[in-house]
């Protein structure tokens, strides 16, 4: 158990919520940002639907990534740092900026309040985004020694941001970081049990499924589950062992998206029975594309597999993840309970 103070940014997000709930289990004070103070009634209401306990050691406070105000104060006694907050739409902005300006200078405001403050590290939320795009195909699993090649072929916005973010995060440490120390945590497709309404992308794509979307493009998914990324978080948070080093979050091989329906309805049943259980051929996708909001996104992905390994994770950390299954089936049976799903 610790009193030590941690920072959270971006505390109404899925994978933030979950870091404040296993803060709050572990002992810890926590301060969790929002862009704005009534988000913290929709927190709270999570974090009650989680049964977390110690809700009174938990505080708000408003703070933008796109704004220096407030950052300063966010920052000022936490120990340590979760920069969890990062925008993921379903849809392609008009401009690719529109995503990596909030997500490279959003990520220097917290680095900059961080050590200003004086906190001993910042753990910031990366992405898969960042390490296995823009590659030749290759059989060998990724690795943390890889990084995108944002001139690559098909290197969507969102890929771009994560990637640009990381690297000026990296940069800082070496050029203006002082004392402050880096961890960087990269997942994969993020699934698991949400707490409510406020829930990452990849539930999306489960929540599409189970509500009847009517086909399976020829798609891979790594999967990793939001509790195992929180724990992940916990782990790189106060190992020594974890200064200046990425980890990659990933439960197992990717599997493709056919596989997943097929999950849901041998573990949902009736609540399942909506899911798809055909996959179209590449190029009726790219035919659909322009007519389905968010389809456009999955083209430069179609048919391939990008595995990725959490060797590292598990030998420096101990981290063990849940497998696939466990993940979607945990993202499924909570979108039912929670009344997310169309009936």
């Amino acid at each position: 158990m610790s009193e030590d103070l941690v920072l959270v940014t971006g505390g109404s997000g899925f994978v933030g919520v979950h870091c404040i709930d296993q803060l709050l289990r572990d002992g810890y004070r926590v301060r969790a940002t929002v862009r704005s103070v009534q988000r913290e009634a929709d927190v709270r209401a999570m974090l009650r639907v989680a049964d977390t306990p110690r809700q009174d050691a938990l505080a708000f406070v408003a703070a933008d990534l796109t704004r220096d105000a407030g950052w300063t104060e966010a920052a000022a006694g936490c120990r340590y740092v979760l920069h969890v907050a990062s925008p993921f739409p379903m849809t392609a902005p008009k401009h690719e900026d529109e995503l990596i300006v909030p997500a490279r200078e959003g990520t220097l405001r917290v680095l900059r309040a961080a050590r200003r403050t004086g906190a001993e590290r910042v753990v910031l939320t990366s992405s898969f985004a960042a390490v296995g795009y823009g590659h030749a195909p290759q059989s060998a699993p990724f690795d943390e020694r890889f990084w995108t090649n944002v001139d690559g072929p098909g290197i969507t916005a969102y890929v771009k941001s994560k990637t640009v973010a990381e690297r000026a995060a990296w940069d800082f440490i070496l050029t203006e970081g002082g004392t402050l120390e880096l961890t960087v945590v990269n997942p994969v497709g993020i699934f698991g049990p949400a707490f409510g309404p406020d829930y990452s992308t990849s539930v999306v794509l489960i929540q599409k499924l189970l509500d009847g979307f009517p086909f399976c493009p020829h798609l891979y998914m790594g999967a990793v589950d939001v509790r195992d990324v929180a724990d992940l978080h916990l782990r790189a948070m106060t190992s020594p062992n974890a200064k200046g080093e990425r980890f990659l979050a990933v439960a197992g091989d990717q599997i493709p998206m056919v596989q997943v329906a097929t999950i849901l309805r041998k573990h949902l049943g009736d609540a399942a029975k909506r899911t798809p259980q055909r996959e179209i051929p590449d190029w009726l996708v790219r035919t659909l594309a322009p007519l389905i909001p968010g389809m456009k996104l999955l083209i430069p992905e179609l048919s391939k597999q990008k595995n990725a390994s959490h060797e590292k994770a598990k030998r420096v950390l101990g981290w063990t993840p849940r497998s696939n299954e466990e993940a979607i089936v945990g993202t499924g049976e909570s979108l039912v309970r929670l009344g997310l799903v169309k009936k």
